[in-house]
């Protein structure tokens, strides 16, 4: 987490939403991430969509796990509810604090390891359950805090720091949440925000569970020893007097696309992916058919990014449970604590 807070100047024309408030009104603390990390780009994404969508900062609840991923949470609307949880179980967490409180806005913000290894049970019963939230997932192949070991969605082939090769099949967030029944399904790529700022308010403005997958890569560990600038070859050729880890500064990367619709990007050790936004004539309803056309394109080594599907016919989670609209919090306590009687008659169905 970040203690560290931003200055409080702000020019005096910056714009102002609907409130009145600026877009720095909607940042938190400094990030301590490395710098050039996708994450950061992503941060700057949902503090974008929250200040253009003129939700007020102290109407927003931001959940998060553990990792890289779960740290962002400290760097946007620092005024507004938030809790961190324990790896892989956020959801649980956002499930309770939605069914007590349906007014606030939930944004949880996890990582590849955190939703697709240890949490990957809590996240396929948050889908089932068309919780009424925003699931952002920073996907980067590895396990960034503990020194980039493979995650559960790094590709076949990947290469780790150290260069041993990935050989297992990776799982794909985007056709697993549709699987499992999602009504909101978007990939997009960290440095394009001029698709991911709209699809984060999309997201937000969707009446259920809405995941958007992003793409985002990692400058310290997408590096191999093959390359000369990883840090195994730099321990082999120099000799400091202590043994330290530095984090070299990188550029943040961004994404131009064609007029195909697709963008090359270089990551930081010279690797490459292959981004291909979806047709004008995409249809974001079919199931059948975009499980089809994201696999297909995973297999031609392209990621398919952009609004995937979508169904708004869906009940949500409060509606399924039919829970009350108010707060549990403004709730009276007669109401919430109805007495011993009315447990006994509870117990007895089941006697």
């Amino acid at each position: 987490m970040s203690y560290i807070a931003k200055p409080k100047v702000a020019h005096p024309k910056l714009p102002r939403n609907d409130l009145g408030l600026t877009r720095r009104d909607y940042e938190g603390g400094m990030s301590t991430l490395c710098a050039g990390c996708g994450h950061d780009a992503c941060t700057a994404a949902i503090t974008q969509a929250a200040f253009e969508l003129s939700i007020p900062p102290h109407r927003f609840a931001k959940m998060s796990g553990i990792g890289c991923s779960s740290k962002t949470t400290a760097y946007f609307m620092g005024n507004s509810h938030g809790f961190n949880s324990v790896h892989g179980r956020m959801p649980s967490v956002a499930t309770g604090a939605n069914a007590a409180n349906q007014d606030l806005h939930y944004i949880g913000v996890s990582g590849d390891g955190d939703s697709l290894s240890i949490g990957m049970g809590q996240f396929a019963h948050a889908i089932r359950r068309n919780l009424n939230m925003t699931y952002i997932i920073e996907n980067n192949g590895v396990y960034g805090l503990t020194k980039g070991q493979f995650s559960a969605s790094a590709d076949v082939g990947t290469k780790a720091k150290k260069g041993e090769m990935n050989e297992q099949p990776p799982i794909d967030p985007v056709s697993t949440a549709i699987t499992l029944g999602a009504t909101f399904v978007a990939r997009s790529f960290s440095g394009d925000k001029d698709q991911l700022v709209p699809l984060i308010k999309a997201a937000l403005s969707h009446k259920g569970f809405a995941l958007v997958d992003v793409l985002s890569p990692c400058v310290t560990f997408n590096d191999h020893e093959d390359s000369t600038k990883s840090y195994a070859y730099t321990r082999q050729f120099y000799h400091p007097a202590i043994h330290t880890d530095f984090v070299p500064p990188a550029q943040s990367i961004e994404a131009t696309y064609n007029e195909s619709g697709t963008a090359n990007i270089e990551l930081h050790d010279g690797s490459q992916i292959l981004l291909r936004k979806v047709q004008d004539d995409y249809d974001p309803t079919n199931k059948a058919n975009i499980l089809n056309h994201i696999q297909s394109k995973q297999q031609d080594g392209e990621f398919l990014t952009g609004l995937l599907y979508i169904d708004e016919g869906q009940k949500d989670f409060h509606a399924l449970n039919k829970t009350v609209s108010t707060p549990l919090n403004a709730v009276p306590y007669q109401e919430l604590c109805p007495g011993s009687d009315a447990l006994e008659s509870v117990l007895a169905r089941y006697k």
